[in-house]
């Protein structure tokens, strides 16, 4: 028998270095890279998670290990047998949105063996799910483990490195299908369909195999469609914005922590979540944009501690 208190969270995909240049010309280093930012997101908010990925053993990779291991996120082993650790270059605008310029790397380490204890939940998304040669080997991975565990995913799509939107919408479908709970923003969905009403997609989405799909907004709120039909709004609180690096990546590491302490994730409980009440859903949703909110208020990748969150 597994004993549930031991099952952790893992999370596959790329961890890089963010390079942040600011409209008046400084430059400043980040770690980061959108799975590694959910890892990280769900160890500040005291989870276990387990971090497959794929850097080097160099300065970057070194910068990299302290920030995670640091922050209580265990990397998996082989994680660390690139050549050379990847780096994204994020522009900011005068708004502090960021427009990304990417030199990278992506593959599932030959070395890595599944942990002994299934993992409760299991998440990808970005880079690593569509970047050759890896992405076909996180799909294998999603499939192996959706017998025990949540799968869950956000597409954050970076176009400058992927293949053009209709070649990436079939890779992109092809895991919406497999996972439990999808989280996509509107430009994501813009630039995959374009003209195409984003809630029109996610409903589509819902329909294909997920008991929920998010689509956010930005400062805009989010919306969730259930597989049931119903759909949840909520609003974004209002903040002063440092910029929006990593605000996906807080939101979804706090989708995954809601319906952790709903009891709604692992495979076990996967006909719970398929009918997990909108209120429910609403609670968790809420959670997500204050989580979000909180990392936009100030610079870089860095998402909050469970201590600084509103009590439920």
């Amino acid at each position: 028998m597994v004993d549930e208190s031991e099952r952790r969270a893992l999370v596959i995909g790329e961890a890089l270095i963010d390079v942040v240049r600011r409209p008046d010309g400084s430059a400043e280093e980040h770690p980061g890279g959108s799975p590694a930012n959910v890892a990280l997101g769900l160890a500040r908010l005291g989870r276990p998670v387990d971090l497959l990925t794929w850097f080097g053993p160099d300065a970057h990779g070194d910068m990299l290990r302290g920030h995670l291991s640091g922050n209580g996120v265990t990397i998996s082993p082989g994680s660390d047998s690139a050549a050379r650790t990847s780096v994204a270059t994020a522009t900011l605008d005068e708004q502090g949105t960021a427009g990304y310029e990417f030199d990278l790397s992506w593959q599932v380490p030959e070395r890595w063996t599944a942990p002994v204890t299934p993992p409760l939940v299991v998440h990808t998304g970005s880079i690593a799910a569509v970047l050759e040669p890896g992405g076909p080997d996180v799909a294998h991975v999603l499939e192996a483990r959706r017998d025990s565990a949540t799968i869950t995913y956000d597409p954050n799509l970076r176009p400058s490195l992927m293949p053009p939107a209709d070649q990436t919408r079939e890779v992109v479908e092809r895991i919406v299908a497999l996972a439990d709970v999808v989280k996509v923003s509107d430009e994501d969905l813009a630039w995959l369909e374009p003209g195409v009403d984003p809630l029109e997609i996610a409903r589509r989405w819902a329909q294909a195999g997920p008991a929920l799909v998010v689509v956010t907004r930005g400062g805009e709120g989010a919306t969730g469609v259930l597989a049931t039909g119903h759909e949840v709004d909520v609003a974004a609180p209002r903040v002063t914005v440092a910029d929006t690096v990593g605000a996906g990546d807080s939101f979804m590491g706090g989708l995954i922590d809601g319906l952790w302490s709903a009891q709604l994730l692992g495979a076990e409980n996967r006909e719970a979540l398929n009918a997990a009440p909108a209120e429910t859903l609403r609670g968790v949703l809420e959670r997500c944009a204050e989580i979000a909110a909180i990392t936009v208020s100030r610079a870089g990748a860095n998402p909050p501690n469970r201590s600084e969150l509103t009590e439920l």
